[in-house]
């Protein structure tokens, strides 16, 4: 049983040294590029900057991971983010606009991101349909409906909700606060028989239906986290924008998926976790950062950007064959 549940695909062959290596060597090797780049980089403000702009997308990517490692792919998380923001700020100013409404409006926002993430699980794991196209389907049903939400950007949120979530909570800011809480669920996800389950389901679906696994119903959770944590990328987006915004988010899906990937997990399921993942988020966003402060001329920097993830993809690669 353990064997099934733990096998990779038929023929291939995995490395047994953790499949984050690569991401984080590479996130160290590009935060020494930019301390040399920007001398300011360690301070407070600049960190804390980085960190808030570095978020949502590296939650968006621990939700992707649990897509990914079942062997599905999730391309509708930044249409998922837009409907929670515009559904959060809309309840929050129906239920009174003040600080008592706050807690009203993040819990809506977070039942629409699972809601959404149910239905994409409901069409792929029951209905049978490929993931790519109803996901890609969903994002457009998704993002119509966050538009006749809000058919255009506007509705402040409380002042108490960005002003919390850009400060300080016992000296360690919010937005870290928030880094280390997905940290820990990630790691307390790894010690529960759904991630086996998960890997098995994505890596070996044949020996995961033969050792009694529920696989559409671990495939249906997966979609579930997934738009769960979309959800709170868009709180994140939220309290960073304080406003709400139906076109928000548009670049999450294709942004996680890369994170996804550079942090070791194979597209095709069944190898990887989501501690690569956030690494691999870190990265990307420490690729723009290194891009920016190197002055390369603007139209060379999604060039640039481009090629240097395509070389830490093929590096991780290389590093997961051997």
């Amino acid at each position: 049983m353990k064997s099934i549940l733990s096998a990779p695909k038929s023929g291939s062959t995995v490395s047994k040294r953790p499949v984050w290596l690569v991401a984080f060597g590479s996130l160290v090797a590009l935060v020494l590029i930019n301390w040399f780049l920007q001398p300011s980089f360690f301070d407070g403000m600049v960190m804390h900057s980085n960190l808030t702009t570095f978020l949502p997308l590296t939650l968006v990517a621990i939700g992707q991971t649990f897509v990914i490692m079942g062997g599905d792919i999730d391309l509708s998380v930044g249409s998922i983010a837009a409907l929670v923001n515009v559904v959060t700020v809309t309840v929050i100013a129906m239920a009174g606009g003040d600080a008592a409404s706050v807690p009203i409006g993040l819990l809506t926002g977070l039942v629409v991101g699972v809601l959404c993430g149910v239905f994409n699980g409901l069409l792929i794991s029951y209905l049978r349909l490929q993931p790519m196209v109803a996901t890609f389907g969903t994002g457009i049903i998704f993002s119509a409906l966050a538009l006749w939400v809000m058919p255009q950007a506007g509705l402040s949120v409380p002042e108490v909700y960005w002003m919390t979530y850009s400060d300080f909570v016992l000296g360690v800011p919010t937005v870290l606060w928030i880094l280390i809480a997905g940290f820990l669920f990630v790691l307390f996800m790894q010690r529960r028989p759904f991630e086996s389950h998960l890997k098995a389901v994505g890596g070996n679906r044949a020996g995961a239906f033969q050792s009694g696994i529920n696989m559409s119903f671990v495939r249906l959770l997966s979609f579930a986290l997934c738009g769960l944590f979309s959800g709170f990328a868009a709180l994140c987006l939220t309290g960073e924008t304080a406003s709400g915004d139906p076109l928000i988010g548009q670049s999450l899906a294709m942004g996680s998926i890369s994170a996804v990937v550079l942090g070791g997990t194979m597209l095709s399921g069944g190898v990887g976790g989501a501690i690569g993942s956030i690494f691999g988020a870190l990265l990307l966003g420490m690729i723009g950062n290194v891009i920016f402060f190197a002055g390369l001329p603007f139209e060379f920097q999604t060039l640039v950007q481009g090629l240097i993830v395509l070389a830490a993809l093929a590096g991780g690669v290389l590093v997961a064959r051997k």
